[in-house]
């Protein structure tokens, strides 16, 4: 590979890294070439981009991408995948998903909305994984309740009292 194709690869990554919140860093070594475009299918079905690369050149673009990546450069042995979503939860799901044929891809690690998640182990909670908006939603779905519900009761109250009103108007004529 010359220095251009490198640099092209390097700004490749840089421009992934920086466009996409939740990167994976996976081993997917030992998968056959036909099991590797079974996963590349799954994935992209999930909405998940994959990119192999030399662990070289993705330091290099860490480094330009400017985040604080933790202890993720520290997973960057051996064979190393890169998958880039825009749904935290989607590689991992897509991962576990795959995982029931087989034992790889790997999970090496995580970096989701500047959160650093080493380890296999983590790919089940990854999957569980809710995001900023699902927490905001969980919260205003929480906080509406107590005033659907008075509301509701006020309603109902209401019509209760009104219909007692009106008989006890009716009655005294």
């Amino acid at each position: 590979m010359t220095r251009e194709e490198k640099q092209i690869v390097i700004d490749q990554l840089v421009d992934s890294l920086n466009s996409y919140e939740f990167i994976y860093v996976t081993d997917s070594s030992e998968l056959t070439a036909n099991t590797n475009n079974d996963l590349r299918r799954l994935l992209h079905k999930n909405g998940v981009k994959m990119q192999v690369a030399k662990n070289t050149l993705i330091r290099q673009a860490l480094v330009r991408a400017e985040k604080d990546w933790g202890e993720l450069t520290d997973t960057l042995k051996g064979t190393t995948a890169l998958l880039f979503a825009s749904n935290p939860k989607a590689p991992a799901i897509a991962i576990k998903d795959f995982r029931k044929k087989g034992k790889k891809p790997v999970l090496k690690g995580a970096y989701l909305d500047s959160s650093v998640y080493i380890g296999d182990d983590q790919l089940d909670s990854l999957a569980k994984y809710k995001s900023k908006e699902d927490l905001i939603g969980e919260i205003i779905g929480l906080l509406q309740s107590p005033a659907k519900n008075v509301i509701s009761s006020l309603k109902s109250g209401g019509a209760t009292l009104s219909g007692l009103l009106k008989t006890l108007s009716e009655k005294e004529n």
